[in-house]
């Protein structure tokens, strides 16, 4: 692999530098995108379906940028990668587009096998084609980040073991097992057919733009409503927290500078329990927002256990040293920060939070969290 050479090469030569994101709309996508082209001189492609968590009004702060394109794109759909990838002829790919709630995926698992196992095998197909016909000094650059979760690698109860990059697979959730055959497809072209590939597992991002379903979000915008915050089981349910910002500048590190073939974990450093994030959430909008309302005495008064979702793994973790000793990346928030942070920002953008809550995803989200 001695012929490859960091996509970062081209900036200190002072080339263009062009980046699909697939997925982009979502919320890391659109973090990434943020940050690419407030930080970077890069030209970026993104590349969504828009489904139900796709949201361009995330992107509203860089919509104007001549650096910035959208294409209406699902990523089955091969022709259509192919025209795009011909038209915008990428240096790299970042891989986010994906069906991502774990809920979601218990209720309805099809979407799950088509966009993240399918989406994902047409998206390498186009890309090695494309790539397989570069002249040599643009195919030695070239790059397709996979970027997958830390869920892939199933549950550490019992345990204070972290993820590494060596942990074997062991998923739970049909979304997890999803992702899992994705980050396979992903390193299976890379041995067979040589394509330039780099895998990151996160853990659970949170921050600004994040679709109301996920637990932060949820809690901030049910408490702000008076409304029950339902907790799973008894709440004691281990994750590690990344503030998404940390996380869109650690994936657009690994793609300028991580090594050919190679995975790295990307964490935040903050194992919490569910119930504690509750609580400090909670403790927050009593500071941020003492105007309760009606008939809500303290926030926390409104937690709620609910049964708890169908083979929930209790601990997740990740050891983030790899990255940290190899590309000299480590996050800039703690959970206290990001999380003080994420409360001032659904504090100041009701309007975006008003828009994302159509009838649909209430009716979703009603018949999800029945105690």
């Amino acid at each position: 692999m001695g012929h490859f050479r960091p996509l970062r090469d081209k900036v200190i030569e002072g080339l263009n530098v062009n980046i699909i994101v697939t997925g982009g709309a979502g919320f890391i996508g659109s973090a990434v995108i943020r940050h690419i082209i407030q930080h970077t001189s890069h030209h970026v492609l993104n590349m969504d379906k828009l489904t139900y968590a796709g949201n361009l009004e995330s992107l509203a702060e860089v919509a104007g940028s001549e650096r910035y394109q959208f294409s209406h794109t699902d990523i089955c759909d091969r022709a259509a990668l192919d025209t795009l990838f011909n038209q915008f002829r990428p240096d790299a790919v970042m891989h986010l587009a994906a069906e991502s709630h774990v809920d979601r995926s218990i209720s309805g698992p099809s979407d799950f096998v088509e966009t993240n196992i399918i989406g994902t095998y047409q998206l390498l197909e186009a890309a090695r084609q494309y790539w397989s016909n570069l002249p040599e000094a643009a195919k030695a650059t070239f790059r397709f980040h996979h970027i997958s979760t830390d869920e892939v690698y199933g549950d550490l109860e019992g345990t204070t073991d972290l993820f590494t990059e060596e942990t074997s697979y062991s998923p739970s959730s049909p979304y997890s097992a999803s992702k899992a055959s994705s980050d396979h497809l992903v390193r299976a072209w890379h041995r067979t057919y040589g394509l330039p590939v780099i895998v990151t597992n996160c853990s659970n991002n949170y921050g600004p733009y994040h679709f109301p379903e996920k637990l932060i979000p949820l809690m901030i915008l049910n408490a702000l409503q008076g409304k029950a915050l339902p907790v799973y089981g008894n709440g004691q349910q281990i994750r590690d927290w990344l503030y998404v910002e940390d996380h869109a500048r650690a994936l657009f590190k690994v793609v300028s500078e991580g090594a050919i073939g190679e995975t790295y974990n990307i964490g935040g450093h903050n194992e919490k329990a569910n119930i504690d994030v509750v609580h400090g959430i909670c403790a927050l909008l009593e500071e941020l927002a003492p105007n309760k309302p009606t008939g809500v005495a303290q926030y926390q008064d409104l937690i709620t256990y609910v049964k708890d979702r169908p083979g929930h793994d209790v601990r997740y973790a990740i050891d983030a040293s790899k990255i940290k000793k190899e590309l000299g990346w480590v996050p800039e928030e703690s959970f206290e920060t990001g999380l003080r942070k994420t409360v001032q920002w659904y504090l100041a953008n009701q309007q975006w939070v008003s828009r994302v809550q159509s009838g649909e995803y209430q009716n979703w989200l009603d018949q999800q969290y029945q105690g």
